[in-house]
């Protein structure tokens, strides 16, 4: 996939539009992981180098139209004049008078922050006009938003039919990581899956059933497939209406020759706090009121043996409730081990990159750590994402 790069593009004294992915964590008004942040840097440091005016906008969270306090991107824009060490102008709506008179206020070198463009319910609904309005305030386009290129949305797709358009460096390093993996790759080829929820992950199991050795599941993902085998998960998180379709998809693995890999063990306790009693059991003996809330010690040992042989890895999703004490083994471990092995390692998702931080890994001891979760897991189907089809050279 050929895209149209910032290198193709004059940009001196323009004024240039750039979506980022910023839906970072928030608390207390301040910005707790700031990784999205600092891999938009080369993009941005590159148009200010050259002599662009700015405009940087981006989604945060789930407000749904509306203006909600706790979503607005203040304490973003303030995290991101530290780090790019200069002022980061910000203005409380994406379109209007303070905008445009912004817009023209703008001299090279200078950068302005939109507001959180979901506080417009024509955001998702790509509204044209909307697009037409954002893109009136520039030159031409950048996307630089990888986690986003999976929706067709006004700032990701809808802006594209006004602007000339071009992918930023992080767009373009994360094409560049994740397309080879569509072709042959070295074997074993294991595809490690956790998180809460099948939905997300149904493209990817289907797209690599053919193609994978071995699928290892954890999480509440994995808590819908063992309930489907029959299994009794007490109150675990799990989706009673995917059953069915948890058992079509290991069937068809059988028939594929991939082995859909759960936990034999899982670790319980029947609340979820740091200071809990819990308990590693087998799957056979979960009942009542337990809550399966990481792997178990053996199923994660299971793992790290079957990882280990991997020459190509794919990981995306905790395997447990990381952000508890009690429960964080099994995806700590699992990403403490990545570090050490040889075979190519390519991780990805929001949770993913929380899970790193949260224990203080380094993403570059990874072959690739990617900033989407939904965009990286439907590139890897082979769909065709709108958000890049419209960069296409």
């Amino acid at each position: 996939m050929k895209l149209k790069t910032i290198k193709d593009a004059d940009v001196k004294d323009k004024t240039v539009l750039v979506r980022v992915d910023y839906n970072v964590p928030l608390e207390n008004g301040e910005v707790m992981d700031d990784t999205r942040i600092t891999e938009s840097l080369p993009t941005l440091q590159y148009l200010l180098k050259s002599g662009a005016k700015i405009i940087v906008m981006s989604h945060l969270g789930r407000p749904k139209g509306d203006n909600n306090d706790e979503l607005k991107m203040d304490p973003v824009a303030k995290r991101l004049g530290e780090l790019l060490k200069v002022n980061v102008k910000k203005v409380d709506s994406c379109i209007g008078d303070e905008v445009e008179e912004a817009v023209k206020a703008l001299e090279a070198g200078d950068v302005l922050m939109l507001e959180n463009t979901r506080f417009h319910d024509e955001e998702k609904k790509n509204d044209k006009n909307f697009a037409k309005k954002l893109a009136s305030y520039a030159d031409l386009f950048v996307s630089d938003a990888f986690g986003t290129v999976h929706r067709a949305h006004a700032s990701t797709e809808g802006v594209t039919h006004h602007l000339d358009s071009y992918a930023g460096f992080l767009i373009e390093k994360e094409v560049e990581a994740l397309t080879p993996l569509l072709g042959k790759v070295d074997r074993p080829f294991v595809l490690l899956l956790g998180g809460a929820k099948i939905d997300t992950k149904i493209g990817v199991i289907k797209a690599y059933i053919s193609k994978a050795d071995k699928i290892l599941l954890g999480g509440g993902l994995a808590n819908t497939f063992v309930a489907a085998q029959g299994f009794n998960v007490g109150e675990s998180l799990y989706e009673e209406d995917k059953m069915d379709l948890a058992r079509e998809l290991m069937l068809e693995a059988e028939k594929e020759g991939c082995e859909i890999v759960l936990p034999g063990g899982t670790i319980v306790a029947d609340e979820i706090s740091d200071s809990v009693v819990t308990a590693d059991m087998e799957i056979t003996g979960v009942e009542g009121n337990m809550k399966m809330l990481d792997i178990g010690v053996k199923t994660l040992y299971k793992y790290l043996d079957i990882l280990k042989e991997a020459k190509t890895i794919i990981w995306n999703g905790p395997v447990g409730l990381y952000e508890k004490q009690p429960f964080e083994r099994g995806t700590r471990e699992i990403a403490d081990a990545l570090r050490g092995y040889k075979g190519k390692t390519y991780l990805g998702g929001g949770d993913t990159l929380s899970a790193l931080k949260h224990f203080g890994f380094d993403r570059k001891d990874y072959t690739h750590v990617s900033t989407g979760g939904g965009a990286m897991l439907e590139l890897l189907e082979g769909k065709e994402l709108p958000g890049l089809k419209v960069l296409q050279a």
